[in-house]
């Protein structure tokens, strides 16, 4: 014999026990979070909300996001922890995985809040593809160097795009001189530029722009313009030179013109630069033997020396004029070995 089926009235006393078990406040629901929202901005991959709820005076407010793929189901966040936390972000870029979701997938997130047993209906954001949805920042680390006429220009990627034949970036420089028209140089692939065909010593200023290639579904995405950067080129080749040739000029032509002065002022102070050189005349030897031997006469120290003892004579003639017209008047002559002293005493009577 079969036991009796239990009848209508014992499933409805089941249910109405369990509902007598269960708190009451789990029947309450919470608030959703408002405005969910995806920051991507280089390779940050960010979703912010805002708070619907408050806690209680025991347990704040928890949230859980959770992401799906085109064909996936929700599952919760693997990348990092984003399931019961108490903030109202969750960063899918950190240090540890700072690659985020993949770049190139449809990826798809919701959130919701949770109380003890009380939970809330979920927000979702739209979808998303980092590639496509990203604000692309200006190039980083930029370095201007000046050159002869030219700005070499250099700088990194905004982030990394991971293989180049999926997506890469190429780069813009916009720059100007100063008073001059805005010119644009690019698309360059690598990570510097070569603005030439400047003039020299001048100063210019310049931007730099990144965009983003994605090569399926070939998407062009330009990103921002970094600040301003103002510098000063070098001199070209053309400007050196003209440089040593204006100096060698001037060089020349200052020795020129001291050479020129220096002969002008020659013939112009001729006497009193050969008085300045003239050497200053000396005292007699005579003089001098005086001056260290004052006792000796002066006129035998002068006496001594004014016929050289080496001169030698072999006669003295006296030619005098008759005093008398008509007087004959012959000449005396002597020797070397006679005295003509008293003739000549006899003459000057």
């Amino acid at each position: 014999m079969q036991p009796p089926s239990p009848g209508p009235w014992l499933l409805l006393s089941l249910c109405c026990v369990g509902a007598a078990a269960t708190p009451p406040d789990c029947f309450s629901q919470l608030a959703a979070p408002r405005n969910p929202k995806i920051h991507l901005y280089n390779a940050e991959q960010v979703l912010s909300w805002e708070s619907s709820s408050a806690g209680n005076d025991t347990e704040p407010v928890r949230y859980r996001v959770q992401n799906k793929f085109t064909s996936n189901n929700w599952d919760d966040v693997s990348l990092v922890n984003c399931s019961q936390i108490t903030a109202t972000e969750c960063r899918f870029t950190t240090a540890n995985f700072s690659g985020g979701f993949q770049k190139d997938f449809n990826v798809s997130l919701r959130v919701r809040a949770e109380l003890g047993c009380r939970v809330s209906a979920w927000a979702t954001v739209p979808w998303f593809q980092h590639f496509r949805n990203v604000t692309i920042g200006p190039p980083e680390n930029i370095v201007v160097t000046p050159g002869g006429g030219s700005l070499i220009v250099t700088f990194s990627a905004p982030f990394d795009t991971g293989s180049s034949a999926e997506a890469s970036f190429s780069y813009y420089a916009r720059y100007w001189g100063k008073g001059g028209t805005q010119q644009v140089k690019g698309p360059e692939t690598s990570n510097s530029i070569l603005l030439n065909n400047l003039k020299p010593f001048r100063v210019y200023c310049l931007q730099v722009q990144a965009q983003l290639f994605w090569t399926t579904p070939k998407i062009v995405k330009p990103g921002n313009f970094s600040n301003t950067f103002c510098q000063e080129t070098a001199a070209d080749a053309s400007t050196r030179l003209q440089q040593i040739i204006l100096i060698s000029v001037g060089i020349f032509a200052l020795l020129l013109a001291l050479t020129g002065g220096c002969f002008f002022l020659v013939l112009r102070y001729q006497e009193l630069i050969k008085y300045w050189f003239h050497t200053p005349p000396g005292i007699p030897s005579q003089i001098e033997e005086y001056l260290k031997d004052p006792t000796q006469p002066i006129l035998e120290v002068l006496d001594k020396d004014s016929w050289p003892k080496d001169d030698a004579w072999d006669s003295v003639s006296i030619i005098s004029s008759p005093e008398k017209e008509g007087e004959d008047f012959e000449p005396k002559h002597w020797s070397s070995q006679e005295t003509p002293q008293e003739d000549i005493e006899q003459g000057n009577r």
